[in-house]
């Protein structure tokens, strides 16, 4: 990283844990019955430990490394959240991420050194799904938080994706570093994730528009969000499925590179969820 690239990520860093570390402190007494009670139908009992999770790889990363990615999942899973754990992308998910970076070196990505991994919402539970129980059954205070905590982490990352896009050897190499939101079934229609998906695109949009012929105002970008990429989940290998399913469905043309054919399918998605 840069100097003023470190400097950024260490204060982002900071923040992020303390404003974990405040939520916590505030909401735990009532989020914990919740996330406990929301698991109960469909999910084996296990010891919730942490509401809202910080992710602690987050504290291995050095002035020397090269980010490359930033990936964003939903939210904080039953193996995330765990005292000795409180790290993102460790259960099974990550594992096929990770296998798919190692299988393709040409990407220039580990994804244990070159990734930084945040979430949609820091707020815990054990499936994703699990926070329509919480909005459902908590008091406002509890909506308040889940809304609060996507325009916080899409803010911040937001920025701390641009300032990470400003030169470096990542954007020598070809591939820059981009954002990659994984899993974009609730960031549409009713979804859980709207506030955090309008609120990320705000932050790339520059305050000049311009006017179509109709006279309505069409949104222009920073060059950033020309890195931003949607995908499917690891999970499931849905991310190579489909992949797979673009390609054979002539979506995309098996005739370019794995990297080109990443960025052809991140834009494909980021135009279903985002329309631009």
């Amino acid at each position: 990283m840069t100097k003023n690239q470190w400097s950024f990520f260490c204060h982002f860093r900071n923040d992020f844990r303390q404003q974990c570390d405040q939520w916590n402190a505030r909401f735990a007494e009532i989020l914990n019955p919740l996330q406990r009670t929301a698991a109960v139908k469909d999910t084996p009992e296990y010891s919730v430990e942490t509401g809202v999770v910080y992710n602690r790889s987050l504290d291995d990363v050095t002035e020397e490394a090269e980010i490359r990615l930033i990936v964003i999942g939903d939210n904080p899973g039953k193996d995330e959240q765990l005292h000795r754990n409180q790290r993102y992308l460790v259960g099974q998910a990550g594992k096929i991420a990770e296998g798919f970076f190692s299988r393709h070196p040409e990407l220039g990505i580990d994804f244990r050194k070159n990734t930084i991994i945040l979430n949609k919402t820091p707020v815990h539970t054990a499936k994703t799904a699990h926070l329509k129980y919480l909005l459902k059954n908590g008091n406002d205070e509890v909506g308040k938080l889940i809304k609060d905590s996507q325009l916080w982490m899409a803010e911040q990352t937001a920025r701390l994706h641009q300032i990470l896009c400003e030169g470096g050897n990542s954007q020598e190499r070809g591939f820059g570093c981009q954002l990659w939101l994984v899993g974009y079934a609730e960031l549409k229609g009713r979804g859980l994730f709207l506030q955090y998906r309008d609120k990320l695109a705000d932050c790339y949009k520059k305050n000049d528009g311009m006017r179509n012929a109709c006279c309505e105002e069409v949104p222009q970008f920073l060059p950033e969000w020309n890195q931003v990429m949607v995908y499917q989940h690891f999970s499931m290998n849905r991310f190579t499925i489909d992949l797979d399913e673009c390609l054979k469905n002539g979506k995309i043309s098996s005739q370019l590179s794995l990297k080109e054919k990443l960025a052809a399918l991140g834009k494909i998605h980021r135009q279903e969820i985002f329309g631009f």
